[in-house]
């Protein structure tokens, strides 16, 4: 299935990066002193999370912390000038 949430949440990630609204958390992880840092350590930690919630067999939480995780992720490639089509390119030439 294919509803192209991904898509919705790549182009408000976008939209947060071009416009940088003052009350939003996207756009804080933009302009952040730490800049790049800041969402790499949020990427680490999210991992971290995943990993202990599959390792608990908590279902729930690894779902939660997989969104977490992606949507960190997502926030990293658009600081990065990285396409949801470039990954999508390299996901499909290594299937």
């Amino acid at each position: 299935m294919n509803d192209g949430v991904l898509d919705d949440l790549v182009a408000v990630i976008e939209e947060r990066q071009e416009q940088l609204p003052d009350d939003s958390y996207t756009a804080s992880l933009f302009t952040h002193e730490k800049g790049e840092n800041a969402v790499l350590e949020k990427i680490g930690e999210e991992s971290t999370e995943v990993v202990l919630a599959a390792k608990d067999g908590d279902r729930e939480a690894l779902v939660a912390e997989s969104a977490d995780l992606v949507y960190h992720l997502l926030v990293l490639l658009a600081m990065e000038g990285v396409s949801l089509d470039e990954l999508r390119e390299e996901l499909r030439a290594r299937r």
